[in-house]
């Protein structure tokens, strides 16, 4: 079955047109990864951009703001904390500075980024979790729940952990015969939808451990598939055909028998990465090694996904990383963003809809899932179930300060990288003092009126952030201080013949 592109139809994204940045906002000389995980080998939201590189002796990964553009230092701090490569990288959909990284060294690793991004290289994450006894190559944070992580490996087994203790929750060890391709949740996480080496596709509640169901032979063709949860329920796959032609499916889960939509796009051999925003219902495509990418509208009416048009350039992708719309300029009609890998480049790509008006364009932009979680994770794991909490992006969008915000760094023994000493525990009463310090305070009503009393509030608040500013500062001069201690003894000793 082919597209009937002649056919004109109203939708407000049939225009929707793509557009690489210019040279001097790329991000240039950084290292891609070299590694043959079809994952998508970056991670993107509205604070940072992270892109698994080449390490020797280990694996690595870049972390960058997003403002971030020019030339990557090869002295440039990364987080290197595994000690074999690493195969996925996601960020928290509940906290713009937490990554969690997956591995060949069979862990999964749970990172904190400062605000601003690195400023010496991070090696011990802030939670391990170590379930798998292969290597580790799927991630999928939980996208209502605070701390639910899922893990899939190549031993066929899905883990799911609460990151806030490292608690393996949920184990299922029987559902995959074989390699796990794709793992994706459903909009209130109550779900998730797999596709294996089996060539089937499958429904499971990971609460109970339990196969919902089952559709054999999805796509009849040998090589790797992928599938992702719509927000209406019906599952979207890519995959191959038994001639190797590239295929998109959607099916509905009420009933998996027949497909609701089957469509070939073309006979290149690039696995297809589907990236799927609920806020548009577009779908938008990456095959690795294309030089395109292709964005269709799933709807309602026949033939439901429908071919909007493709962004063509001269370079081959090697991965993509696709920014939350809490990050996408809303002055510009930009619906969704890109960061397009090449083999040492990071180019952002824009999707945009035309419009004459400077107005806020509401119909393009309805509410959108927001920083807060819709429940904790006991809540979670004790059988509730929520959609996303949503907030209007009118006005650009601003996080809130979250309640929740501070469970998953007080919880483990954080320890410093640069000494290699662990410090010690919080307390509760540390901990709390240092949320109240971290959290604004209330601002509270003075019957004065010429502000006088609140001058020298203004002033202490202004001490305050010089005295932290410094404070760093001297931490950051005191490591600085410490490497050259020990390249300088590591140099006397080569120089004396001792290595």
């Amino acid at each position: 079955m082919s597209f009937r592109r002649g056919v004109v139809r109203q939708s407000k994204f049939r225009h929707v047109f793509a557009q690489a940045w210019k040279a001097e906002h790329c991000i240039d000389d950084v290292r891609v990864s070299r590694v043959t995980w079809d994952s998508p080998l970056c991670a993107v939201n509205p604070k940072f951009i992270a892109v698994i590189i080449e390490a020797g002796g280990g694996g690595a990964f870049l972390v960058v703001p997003i403002s971030k553009s020019g030339r990557i230092d090869q002295s440039c701090p990364t987080v290197c904390g595994h000690a074999a490569p690493v195969l996925d990288i996601q960020w928290s959909p509940h906290d713009d500075n937490i990554i969690a990284s997956a591995s060949e060294d069979c862990t999964v690793k749970v990172w904190q980024i400062p605000d601003g991004g690195l400023t010496s290289p991070m090696t011990e994450a802030i939670m391990t979790l170590e379930g798998h006894s292969k290597r580790v190559g799927i991630l999928a944070w939980h996208p209502t729940a605070f701390n639910i992580l899922l893990t899939a490996g190549s031993d066929n087994v899905i883990c799911v952990w609460n990151v806030g203790t490292g608690e393996l929750v949920y184990q299922l060890t029987d559902a995959h015969p074989d390699l796990i391709y794709s793992v994706s949740w459903n909009k209130d996480g109550s779900a998730i939808c797999t596709v294996c080496k089996d060539k089937a596709l499958r429904v499971i509640d990971p609460r109970r451990g339990t196969v919902l169901k089952v559709k054999e032979k999805v796509h009849l063709g040998s090589k790797p598939m992928r599938a992702v949860f719509l927000s209406d329920g019906k599952i979207l796959t890519t995959g191959f055909s038994r001639m190797s032609d590239r295929q998109l499916v959607l099916w509905d889960t009420q009933d998996l028998s027949e497909p609701v939509a089957d469509f070939e796009i073309d006979s290149s051999n690039g696995v297809l990465l589907p990236f799927y925003d609920p806020d548009t219902n577009m779908v938008y495509l990456c095959g690795k090694g294309d030089s395109t990418i292709r964005y269709y509208e799933v709807t309602d009416e026949s033939p439901y996904v429908h071919f909007l048009s493709l962004y063509a350039s001269k370079e081959p992708q090697r991965g993509a990383g696709f920014l939350s719309k809490r990050g996408v300029d809303v002055n510009k009609c930009e619906i969704a963003r890109f960061y397009k890998l090449h083999e040492r480049k990071v180019e952002p790509i824009s999707m945009t809809v035309p419009r004459k008006s400077d107005l806020f364009q509401g119909d393009l932009y309805p509410d959108t899932a927001g920083l807060e979680p819709a429940l904790l994770a006991d809540e979670w794991i004790a059988g509730q179930d929520a959609p996303p909490l949503l907030v209007s992006l009118s006005g650009g969008y601003t996080a809130p300060p979250s309640k929740h915000r501070d469970t998953l760094r007080s919880k483990p023994q954080l320890v410093s990288q640069d000494s290699g000493t662990a410090a010690p525990t919080c307390t509760s009463t540390s901990a709390a003092k240092e949320t109240e310090e971290e959290a604004p305070q209330p601002r509270v009503a003075s019957k004065e009126t010429d502000g006088n009393a609140e001058r020298p509030k203004r002033e202490d608040d202004l001490l305050n952030e010089l005295l932290a500013e410094m404070k760093a500062l001297r931490a950051v001069v005191l490591a600085q201080s410490q490497r050259i201690e020990l390249l300088e003894r590591q140099l006397a000793r080569i120089e004396d013949g001792d290595v």
